[in-house]
């Protein structure tokens, strides 16, 4: 089983780069995530309303051009949309593919760079998300929680570590939050157990020369129960063309799809 995961700051944008030509050649896939759609399903281009004869499903945000998240599958399972937290499903940031025994979540959080009240509303979502991972531990399947995380977990994850401890997506309260869902909740970060490796990042700022130089951030996850996990055999990092800002994350497992 294939799983792909990228944030495309808008889907228009990173089908002119040539996304859907990309997930032709990226196959055998089975499930991929998308976050940051920026875009209803009416504004979706044709070919990446079902690419190579998935079944997709969209998220969209009520505020026109904003987040909004989308799943496609090669495998029809039941969807869910939303967590129950009214402020966050509105904006469309959790969409999740039920396939009996595993369960495929596209996800994205907050980002609290844009100043102190999008980090407020980025510490809500992390308060209201924490229960919804509890209940999806007890629900005693296997869970792999696909996105843009918009959290770099230690400083291995991210190159100016020093100089963004004061920074969103890096802050002391964020990295607690995250080893608390690692540590005590009992998630996997896939990648990062398969490749110890510095310098893997998935985000680069548009400033400066951060892709060229490679100033990057690893904030784009693939966060699965211990027992998919286990199954994982291989991760990488697509970087030989570009769709957005972020970069696709693929991670193979030792496990079909039924």
């Amino acid at each position: 089983m294939r799983i792909i995961t990228l944030n495309i700051n808008g889907i228009r944008s990173a089908e002119r780069k040539g996304l859907s030509r990309w997930l032709a050649r990226a196959e055998p896939w089975d499930v991929v995530c998308l976050q940051d759609l920026k875009a209803g399903p009416d504004d979706v281009p044709r070919a990446l309303l079902a690419p190579r004869k998935s079944h997709g499903f969209f998220l969209q945000a009520t505020r026109k051009g904003y987040a909004g998240v989308a799943l496609y599958a090669k495998q029809a399972p039941k969807v869910t949309k939303g967590f129950g937290a009214s402020e966050f499903d509105a904006e469309g940031r959790y969409l999740e593919a039920d396939f009996g025994k595993l369960a495929v979540v596209s996800i994205y959080l907050p980002s609290g760079s844009a100043g102190p009240h999008r980090q407020a509303s980025k510490f809500r979502f992390m308060e209201a998300f924490l229960p919804h991972l509890v209940e999806l531990r007890r629900r005693r399947r296997e869970v792999i929680l696909c996105g843009d995380w918009n959290i770099a977990h230690q400083p291995i994850d991210l190159k100016n570590w020093r100089s963004n401890q004061k920074n969103s997506g890096f802050l002391p309260e964020e990295r607690a939050w995250l080893t608390q869902v690692f540590d005590e909740l009992g998630f996997v970060d896939v990648f990062r157990v398969l490749n110890k490796e510095p310098e893997q990042y998935t985000y680069w700022s548009t400033r400066g020369q951060a892709w060229k130089k490679n100033v990057g951030w690893r904030i784009d996850y693939q966060i699965a129960t211990p027992g998919i996990a286990a199954k994982a055999r291989a991760a990488s990092i697509y970087k030989n063309r570009r769709f957005s800002d972020h970069a696709p994350l693929i991670v193979d497992y030792d496990y079909e799809l039924r």
